[in-house]
């Protein structure tokens, strides 16, 4: 198998986002985005107490792309102006499309507020094709242990397939365009070859431990944690130096302009301004806060 080589390696640098202190591996300065991956956060780990809670996300909207929390650690509501309300729990994966519009919000539940704990997790922005931005918004709330998995020769590496396709083996999430998203966690001195399409873009966010890529880079906290690759390979592969936990995305190119600010993906600045203007006039629903 050829290995995708690696196109750069960068640092996930903290960001202030309101009260949140949170990574943001791109988009920086360097990386404006990963087509087809507008945006990646790494928030927490946040410890989460009634007399500390950053974590506190009041109604907002989304159009043109697909906002996706990938929960590591913790327990938040979610509600959005579909009507849908659910509690995403660690290992839990809530996919949303906000297509046309949706208005939603997050927060940690009252009852894990009370009794304390930690919350981290992953956002991430994908974003949609110019004529499925308008499409119905839709939400899909997948739990932990409905994923499937396969497991490296060595017991060592397990993958959980969140969406796309891996050995034969796919995953729950049901995706607007082809796209992979995979959930590495690799006790130390594991190994795997992870495989993906030739067509897509692929890259490796770390959350923790070391691992070595392509068996001569490493990705580790603080020093290089996003890296991305080029497309002129079959996959990438793994090596645990110590117990880690990875992110593989991997997706098709638009390859299409894209116009974004504050919540909204679009491809032109008209757009832009239609959606704010549909939002004030209520076009995207409602949802009290609470």
């Amino acid at each position: 198998m050829k290995l995708n080589t690696i196109q750069r390696a960068g640092r996930s640098h903290f960001v202030n986002m309101g009260s949140i202190r949170l990574r943001q591996p791109f988009p920086t300065q360097h990386i404006e985005m990963i087509d087809p991956f507008v945006l990646l956060h790494h928030y927490g780990p946040y410890d989460i107490s009634e007399t500390n809670n950053p974590f506190d996300l009041g109604p907002h909207p989304h159009r043109g792309f697909e906002p996706v929390t990938f929960l590591v650690q913790g327990e938040q509501l979610h509600r959005d102006s579909l009507g849908n309300e659910s509690i995403v729990k660690a290992g839990d994966v809530q996919w949303t499309t906000a297509g046309r519009g949706i208005v939603h919000a997050e927060r940690p539940t009252k009852e894990f507020v009370k009794k304390g704990g930690t919350i981290e997790g992953i956002q991430l922005w994908l974003n949609l094709p110019s004529e499925k931005k308008m499409i119905e918004a839709n939400y899909q709330h997948v739990k932990h242990e409905d994923f499937k998995s396969i497991t490296s020769e060595d017991q060592k590496v397990t993958i959980r397939i969140i969406a796309g396709e891996l050995e034969n083996t796919f995953g729950k999430i049901k995706t607007q365009t082809a796209v992979n998203a995979f959930m590495i966690d690799a006790k130390a001195e594991g190994e795997q070859f992870i495989p993906y399409s030739k067509s897509h873009k692929g890259l490796l966010y770390l959350l923790k431990g070391k691992v070595i890529v392509n068996g001569t880079e490493s990705l580790e906290l603080d020093k290089n944690q996003l890296m991305e690759f080029n497309q002129d390979g079959e996959g990438v592969s793994v090596k645990a130096e110590s117990d880690s936990k990875l992110l593989l995305l991997s997706g098709e190119p638009l390859n299409e302009t894209v116009a974004t600010y504050g919540p909204y993906v679009m491809n032109s600045q008209t757009e832009l301004l239609e959606a704010m203007r549909d939002y004030q006039m209520g076009k995207m629903g409602f949802l009290p806060a609470n």
